[in-house]
Protein backbone atom coordinates (compact mmCIF):
# COMPACT_ATOMS: atom_id res chain seq x y z
CA UNK A 1 0.00 0.00 0.00
CA UNK A 2 1.35 3.53 -0.88
CA UNK A 3 2.39 5.62 1.83
CA UNK A 4 0.08 9.32 1.81
CA UNK A 5 1.74 12.59 0.92
CA UNK A 6 2.62 14.11 3.78
CA UNK A 7 3.95 17.86 4.37
CA UNK A 8 2.55 21.49 3.85
CA UNK A 9 3.85 20.64 -0.05
CA UNK A 10 0.83 18.69 -0.63
CA UNK A 11 -1.70 20.07 1.75
CA UNK A 12 -0.77 24.17 1.29
CA UNK A 13 0.93 24.09 -1.90
CA UNK A 14 -0.20 21.50 -4.47
CA UNK A 15 -3.58 21.95 -4.74
CA UNK A 16 -3.22 25.61 -5.11
CA UNK A 17 -0.55 25.73 -7.71
CA UNK A 18 -3.04 27.72 -10.28
CA UNK A 19 -3.59 30.67 -7.94
CA UNK A 20 0.57 30.51 -7.40
CA UNK A 21 0.40 31.17 -11.11
CA UNK A 22 -2.03 34.27 -11.26
CA UNK A 23 -0.54 35.82 -8.39
CA UNK A 24 2.98 35.05 -10.24
CA UNK A 25 1.34 37.06 -13.16
CA UNK A 26 0.03 39.77 -11.08
CA UNK A 27 3.44 40.75 -10.24
CA UNK A 28 3.65 38.90 -6.49
CA UNK A 29 7.05 38.37 -5.41
CA UNK A 30 7.70 34.91 -3.99
CA UNK A 31 7.78 36.20 -0.21
CA UNK A 32 3.91 37.62 -0.69
CA UNK A 33 3.00 34.10 -2.74
CA UNK A 34 4.68 32.38 0.16
CA UNK A 35 2.70 34.34 2.65
CA UNK A 36 -0.56 33.68 0.64
CA UNK A 37 -0.33 29.80 0.85
CA UNK A 38 0.92 30.07 4.92
CA UNK A 39 4.73 28.61 4.68
CA UNK A 40 7.54 30.39 5.72
CA UNK A 41 9.48 31.83 2.66
CA UNK A 42 12.74 29.64 3.14
CA UNK A 43 9.96 26.74 3.23
CA UNK A 44 8.65 28.26 0.19
CA UNK A 45 12.33 27.96 -1.43
CA UNK A 46 12.89 24.65 -0.77
CA UNK A 47 9.81 23.88 -2.31
CA UNK A 48 10.81 25.55 -5.33
CA UNK A 49 13.89 23.31 -5.85
CA UNK A 50 12.36 20.23 -4.82
CA UNK A 51 9.02 20.12 -6.16
CA UNK A 52 9.32 21.25 -10.50
CA UNK A 53 5.63 21.34 -10.90
CA UNK A 54 5.74 24.86 -8.30
CA UNK A 55 9.00 26.41 -10.07
CA UNK A 56 7.66 25.49 -13.70
CA UNK A 57 3.98 27.14 -12.51
CA UNK A 58 6.00 30.12 -10.86
CA UNK A 59 8.41 30.93 -13.65
CA UNK A 60 5.89 30.45 -16.45
CA UNK A 61 3.74 33.25 -15.36
CA UNK A 62 6.25 35.57 -14.38
CA UNK A 63 7.74 35.41 -18.20
CA UNK A 64 4.13 35.90 -19.30
CA UNK A 65 3.95 39.18 -17.03
CA UNK A 66 7.05 40.41 -17.77
CA UNK A 67 6.42 40.31 -21.27
CA UNK A 68 3.55 41.78 -21.15
CA UNK A 69 4.72 45.04 -19.66
CA UNK A 70 7.34 45.04 -21.91
CA UNK A 71 4.98 44.65 -25.02
CA UNK A 72 3.28 47.70 -23.11
CA UNK A 73 6.35 50.01 -22.36
CA UNK A 74 7.08 49.56 -26.06
CA UNK A 75 3.85 50.52 -27.07
CA UNK A 76 3.62 53.58 -24.84
CA UNK A 77 7.09 54.28 -25.91
CA UNK A 78 6.19 54.74 -29.95
CA UNK A 79 2.49 55.44 -29.61
CA UNK A 80 -0.41 53.42 -31.08
CA UNK A 81 -3.92 53.31 -32.22
CA UNK A 82 -6.72 52.21 -30.55
CA UNK A 83 -10.41 51.93 -30.81
CA UNK A 84 -12.68 53.04 -27.90
CA UNK A 85 -16.41 52.44 -27.43
CA UNK A 86 -18.19 55.93 -27.00
CA UNK A 87 -21.67 56.78 -26.02
CA UNK A 88 -23.35 59.66 -28.09
CA UNK A 89 -26.78 61.32 -27.89
CA UNK A 90 -28.96 61.68 -30.95
CA UNK A 91 -31.73 64.47 -31.37
CA UNK A 92 -34.30 64.53 -33.70
CA UNK A 93 -36.38 67.41 -34.15
CA UNK A 94 -39.63 67.28 -36.51
CA UNK A 95 -42.55 69.43 -36.91
CA UNK A 96 -46.00 67.31 -36.54
CA UNK A 97 -49.24 69.73 -37.27
CA UNK A 98 -47.37 72.52 -36.51
CA UNK A 99 -46.10 71.54 -33.44
CA UNK A 100 -41.95 71.40 -32.71
CA UNK A 101 -41.26 67.93 -31.17
CA UNK A 102 -37.91 66.30 -30.03
CA UNK A 103 -36.44 62.88 -30.16
CA UNK A 104 -33.20 61.48 -28.20
CA UNK A 105 -31.29 58.24 -28.03
CA UNK A 106 -28.07 57.11 -26.79
CA UNK A 107 -25.87 55.22 -29.24
CA UNK A 108 -22.36 53.81 -28.63
CA UNK A 109 -19.88 53.91 -31.34
CA UNK A 110 -16.57 52.91 -31.97
CA UNK A 111 -13.78 55.72 -32.27
CA UNK A 112 -10.63 55.39 -33.30
CA UNK A 113 -8.14 57.14 -31.19
CA UNK A 114 -3.97 57.54 -31.30
CA UNK A 115 -2.00 57.66 -28.23
CA UNK A 116 1.14 59.75 -28.41
CA UNK A 117 4.75 58.56 -27.76
CA UNK A 118 5.37 58.60 -24.39
CA UNK A 119 8.48 60.54 -23.27
CA UNK A 120 9.48 59.09 -20.12
CA UNK A 121 8.47 55.86 -21.60
CA UNK A 122 10.82 56.29 -24.55
CA UNK A 123 13.70 57.52 -21.15
CA UNK A 124 13.49 54.19 -19.39
CA UNK A 125 13.61 52.23 -22.76
CA UNK A 126 16.92 53.79 -24.42
CA UNK A 127 18.34 54.17 -20.51
CA UNK A 128 17.98 50.34 -20.14
CA UNK A 129 18.38 49.25 -23.60
CA UNK A 130 21.26 51.68 -24.49
CA UNK A 131 23.18 52.55 -21.76
CA UNK A 132 25.96 54.01 -22.48
CA UNK A 133 24.35 56.16 -24.99
CA UNK A 134 21.51 56.81 -22.93
CA UNK A 135 22.57 56.80 -18.88
CA UNK A 136 22.26 60.21 -16.79
CA UNK A 137 26.32 59.73 -15.69
CA UNK A 138 28.70 59.92 -18.55
CA UNK A 139 31.70 58.84 -18.76
CA UNK A 140 34.44 61.59 -20.12
CA UNK A 141 37.60 60.78 -20.39
CA UNK A 142 40.66 63.88 -21.00
CA UNK A 143 44.35 63.77 -21.42
CA UNK A 144 47.62 66.44 -21.26
CA UNK A 145 47.26 69.76 -20.03
CA UNK A 146 43.44 72.03 -20.00
CA UNK A 147 45.95 75.08 -20.05
CA UNK A 148 44.50 76.46 -17.06
CA UNK A 149 46.27 79.02 -15.47
CA UNK A 150 45.03 80.50 -11.84
CA UNK A 151 46.07 84.25 -11.41
CA UNK A 152 45.92 84.85 -7.02
CA UNK A 153 46.83 89.09 -7.72
CA UNK A 154 44.23 89.76 -5.09
CA UNK A 155 45.98 92.08 -2.69
CA UNK A 156 46.13 91.14 0.43
CA UNK A 157 45.78 93.11 3.93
Amino acid sequence: MAKPKRGKYYTHVEPRLIEVEGWARDGLIDEQIAKNLGVAYSTFRVYKSKHPALSAALKRSKAIADREVENALFKNATGYEYTEEQAIKLKKVFYLDGKRHEEERVEVVEVKKYRFPDTTAQIFWLKNRKPKEWRDKQEVEHSGDLGVVIVDDIPKG
